[in-house]
């Protein structure tokens, strides 16, 4: 176990055995330009082009503990740039489960696939990367019983909850906050703010 993982845990930020599990595997060096490959240990947030950034490992720690993606989970991944979340997601979901990555922007589509290729995932069919614009969600694959946001909205798209299942999780950074929206039935959502944090902004080609 490397020492930002091991940190991560003492900090209190990873607690999850299956997502712990999917950081050891799934490295984070993997996941940045070659120059920056040195870095990619440190608990801080990298450019990767397009104005983009692969996150902060504390940050990607936080979301997914709080969208806590399940063995066969289907998982919508907006913003997935780099491959990095889209490959620990499907990582977590298991051979049963599927995770669908979008990213807008051609060279970073291209980026996140090449990277996840490193693992058995888009051959295996367990993820794959779509070039588009994630933020109406991606109504071709819903339901999603996870969608997993990296970029910051200005509120939070009803779009998005539809596309959840009942009982499923969307966890998205509004301006500052990451928000977890929890799908109790088709008009019922519970909604919790963990303020706190500096995401790149969402666009819509609208």
């Amino acid at each position: 176990m490397d020492t930002l993982v091991r940190d991560l845990i003492y900090q209190g930020y990873l607690k999850t055995d299956r997502i712990i599990d999917a950081f050891v595997k799934i490295r984070r060096v993997d996941f940045v330009p070659k120059e920056l490959e040195t870095a990619s240990g440190a608990n801080i947030p990298l450019p990767i082009g397009h104005g983009q950034t692969i996150s902060q490992p504390l940050t990607v720690a936080f979301m997914l503990e709080k969208l806590q993606p399940m063995p066969g989970d289907k998982v919508l991944d907006l913003g997935s740039g780099s491959g990095w979340t889209t490959a620990l997601l499907a990582e977590i979901v298991g051979k049963y489960g599927k995770v669908i990555g979008i990213e807008r922007h051609k060279d970073l589509c291209d980026f996140g696939t090449n990277n996840i290729s490193k693992y058995n995932f888009l051959s295996g069919g367990r993820a794959k990367i779509i070039c588009a614009d994630g933020s109406k969600g991606y109504i071709n694959e819903a339901p999603y019983n996870r969608i997993l946001v990296s970029a910051a909205a200005e509120k939070i798209p009803k779009e998005l909850k539809k596309q959840l299942k009942i009982g499923g999780r969307l966890v998205i950074p509004v301006k500052g906050s990451v928000w977890m929206v929890e799908k109790k039935s088709e008009k019922v959502f519970h909604e919790e703010e963990f303020p706190g944090f500096v995401f790149v902004p969402l666009v819509s080609r609208d």
